[in-house]
């Protein structure tokens, strides 16, 4: 863990140069998952275009002292009717699919500054003015031997279901909880 506080910066567009920062902090975040396929970075940067291009979009990167990247995080809207819910193994509970809901759709942050809280620094500041009254993310529970699981508890997510986006995919814990709390 390094001691100097990442400063953050707000995007809500994804552009040539922000692909390639996100790419090389997801190749760091993701290293021991890079041969898996649904964990290639090739897939990840599709997914990326895909997201970016959704409504609501928005980016918070973490910059060190020096300019490095060294976090980033993302999200965008999702409608009622979106594929986020109708894969999930059980329906959601109702009131977070009654109106659009803010999809955390990645979070990252590469292993020298991870534990100083700066996941959730960019998580909050991604947070910060949206106006859906819910959001929701997708997490492996396997992450980080649950680690990860028990963080996103921490800050107030529960679980409200799960889901296997492709066959290649693990499963994935859907978790929700009110935008501010």
């Amino acid at each position: 863990m390094t001691t100097s506080s990442p400063s953050l910066r707000r995007h809500s567009a994804l552009t040539p140069d922000l692909r390639v920062a996100i790419a090389d902090v997801y190749s760091q975040v993701r290293a021991d998952l890079l041969d898996h396929p649904n964990y290639r970075v090739d897939v990840f940067l599709e997914r990326l275009e895909r997201h970016a291009a959704e409504p609501g979009w928005a980016l918070v990167m973490a910059c060190a002292p020096d300019g490095e990247v060294v976090g980033y995080a993302y999200a965008n809207s999702i409608g009622p009717g979106d594929r986020w819910w109708k894969r999930l193994t059980v329906p959601p509970v109702p009131r977070f699919t009654a109106q659009d809901t803010a999809a955390v759709k990645e979070i990252g942050v590469i292993p020298p500054y991870r534990g100083a809280g700066l996941a959730r620094r960019m998580h909050d500041v991604l947070l910060d003015g949206r106006t859906e009254p819910y959001v929701t993310l997708m997490v492996n529970p396997a992450a980080g031997d649950g680690k990860v699981l028990r963080l996103y508890e921490g800050w107030g997510y529960r679980q409200i279901g799960a889901v296997k986006p492709l066959p290649e995919s693990p499963w994935l814990v859907c978790m929700g909880r009110c935008v501010r709390v």
